[in-house]
Order: C-alpha cells, then structure tokens, then sequence
C-alpha cells in the first residue's frame, strides 16, 4: 500500500471530498478507498485529519424506509424514557445520571 498524498487544510484539489461534504450533497464513499488525506495544523497537539475521497466515485445516499424510519424513532424514544419513572423526559437521560434530572434530585434518591 502507498503512501497517500497530503493537503494542507482548505488546499484539497476539486473533485476531492470528506464524508461530512459528501454527506451534505447526498453522497456516500460507497465503499472506494481513501485517496488523500486532509491535515490542519493545531497548536501543541498532532494535526487534525481527515480522509477524502472522489466525489465522481461516491454513490447516493440510501433512502430512509419506513422500517428504518421505526427502529430510529423507537431507539431514539428508549434513550429519553426515564428508567425510574418510566416516563418521556423529552430529553436523552444523561448517562452520568442514568435517570431524568427530578428523578435523581427527589428526596428518596438523595437517601440512597
């Protein structure tokens, strides 16, 4: 395997895309390899990186189905459903809590 080339930040050649820039055009790799690296430089810490690849290559997004559109709503309702009151927090319970904010501030869980 070569090495691959690397551009400084806002120096990549057109054609050329991260999977964040592909994504907000529609696009994904759609399994290509790597073609470039993107490198910008921080102060007193390694370079951030991130890939690139062709965008002439890329495939579109795969539409959403109505399954998927079901296990996305019904995962994303499992993280706001409090463990202890089994209510809708409206919110996703923080994992530091593990529990909605007036569950974990009631008097009872203060004892515990």
């Amino acid at each position: 395997m070569g090495t691959l080339p690397i551009y400084r930040w806002r120096l990549a050649p057109d054609g050329l895309a991260t999977r964040r820039q592909l994504r907000a055009a529609g696009l994904r790799p759609g399994g290509q390899d790597v073609v470039a690296q993107l490198e910008r430089p921080r102060r007193r810490r390694g370079p951030l990186v991130a890939y690139l690849y062709l965008v002439e290559r890329a495939k579109p997004v795969r539409p959403m189905t109505e399954r998927r559109a079901a296990a996305l709503a019904k995962a994303n309702a499992a993280r706001r459903t409090c463990p202890a009151c089994h209510r809708d927090a409206g919110y996703v319970i923080p994992a530091s809590l593990g529990m909605c904010v007036p569950c974990h501030d009631s008097p009872e869980q203060r004892a515990a």
